[in-house]
């Protein structure tokens, strides 16, 4: 059958001349036989028979039974594919899947530690020693603040004011924000500086390694994991602390636009899924709402 030999040839060019891994070829193989499947039952002799409502027809039905978005998404991907090789081939003059996108999938929620498992990660015993005290402020840090590992990586030195108890970072697109920094980070901070410099460090990295070289991304993920089942007995990675402390922030706040502002978010509805100004109003809502922020009484009388 025409159909069936169409997409024969297409899988053999992308074995032979793509050269693509039999892992995408298996893929791309079980996506395109399911439209050859539909196009059959249309009655369809052609793949030229095919347009865009009809597959967009055959879409909503996977997706009716359950098919994710995700899954869709690569299937469309691979019809586009055989399409482009069809109009190369003279076979068909039009692709019924451009512009043709998958239904959206529910967005899922990130997950989060609750107050008291943040509070049991960072209140335990913390050894007086390079390392101990330097993977202490970086959690800290993360909770405190909000930072993305990239950020964390990446600050220097003349990022942080302690005095004033800010810390300036560069994030996506290269836009730089200044963030406050709770009481709590800030003591964790001034106990790292002093054990930093002994590693005489090659530059102004806030987090170094005992040889004095910034640390990485895996390195970081790997410290943080570290305390995550040490300190919890479970996994644990930077983006949750970042989760964590939007969640916690937006729950005792209830000021969407100031943490879209402190993440960092071009877009509110990033922010949104933590859903369940000017920075003296940032630092407003962080110092009154952020768990790690608040200052009893007595140190303050």
């Amino acid at each position: 059958m025409k159909l069936a030999a169409d997409l024969d040839a297409y899988l053999e060019h992308l074995r032979r001349e793509r050269q693509v891994s039999s892992h995408t070829l298996d893929g791309y193989a079980r996506d395109l036989r399911k439209v050859l499947e539909f196009c059959e039952s249309e009655g369809l002799g052609e793949w030229s028979g095919l347009d865009t409502p009809r597959l967009r027809r055959f879409v909503a039905k996977l997706h009716m039974r359950g098919q994710s978005s995700r899954s869709l998404a690569r299937l469309l991907s691979a019809v586009r594919g055989f399409y482009q090789y069809l109009v190369r081939e003279g076979r068909c003059r039009h692709d019924p899947a451009a512009g043709l996108s998958p239904p959206k999938g529910e967005r899922r929620l990130p997950r989060t530690l609750d107050t008291d498992r943040a509070l049991q990660l960072l209140e335990g015993a913390v050894e007086d020693d390079f390392i101990a005290r330097r993977d202490q402020a970086m959690l800290e840090l993360f909770y405190s603040s909000g930072l993305r590992l990239s950020e964390l990586v990446g600050l220097d030195l003349d990022g942080l004011d302690l005095p004033a108890g800010l810390v300036r970072v560069r994030g996506k697109g290269n836009k730089v924000r200044e963030l406050p920094v709770g009481s709590k980070a800030r003591e964790a901070l001034e106990a790292w500086l002093p054990l930093r410099a002994l590693a005489r460090p090659a530059d102004g990295a806030v987090f170094v390694s005992q040889q004095g070289r910034r640390l990485g991304p895996r390195a970081v993920q790997l410290r943080v994991r570290q305390a995550g089942v040490r300190e919890l007995g479970q996994h644990l990675h930077p983006h949750m602390l970042r989760h964590s402390f939007a969640s916690h922030l937006l729950e005792s706040s209830q000021d969407l636009r100031a943490v879209q502002e402190l993440l960092g978010h071009a877009d509110i509805a990033t922010t949104q899924i933590y859903t369940h100004l000017d920075f003296q109003h940032l630092a407003t809502v962080y110092d009154s709402a952020h768990p790690r922020a608040k200052r009893s009484k007595d140190n303050t009388e």
